[in-house]
């Protein structure tokens, strides 16, 4: 099956960037510490304003995804309140994974060829 990556872009409400930066940092703290062996890539990224924000993720599979949704369920509903979320997943998750998050609408992308 190999690994999945995953793209998650937030559009953060205005006045509400330095709220979504304090659950980023929760975030990742909690990445470090139970996912160090599943989580391959957790990078964090802002645009020059600060008001849109991208998640670069690759996981070990698609079980690796439900531990992430586990371990941080309760802060990606804070993320939710405060930002509009569109995910991107790369690669070949489980149908499984896809059932589970179909509520958030991810773009979905198979793939056709690379190293």
């Amino acid at each position: 099956m190999g690994n999945i990556q995953l793209t998650a872009r937030f559009l953060i409400h205005e006045g509400k960037e330095e709220e979504f930066k304090s659950i980023a940092a929760q975030c990742l703290n909690i990445v470090k510490e139970k996912e160090k062996d599943t989580t391959l890539q957790y990078d964090w990224f802002f645009n020059t304003k600060g008001n849109e924000c991208v998640v670069r993720e690759t996981y070990l599979d698609s079980n690796a995804i439900f531990l992430h949704l586990g371990n941080l369920g309760d802060l990606l509903g804070q993320f939710l309140q405060i930002a509009d979320f569109y995910p991107e997943i790369y690669g070949s998750p489980s149908k499984e994974i896809l059932n589970a998050i179909k509520d958030m609408n991810p773009k979905t992308y198979s793939l056709y060829q690379g190293l």
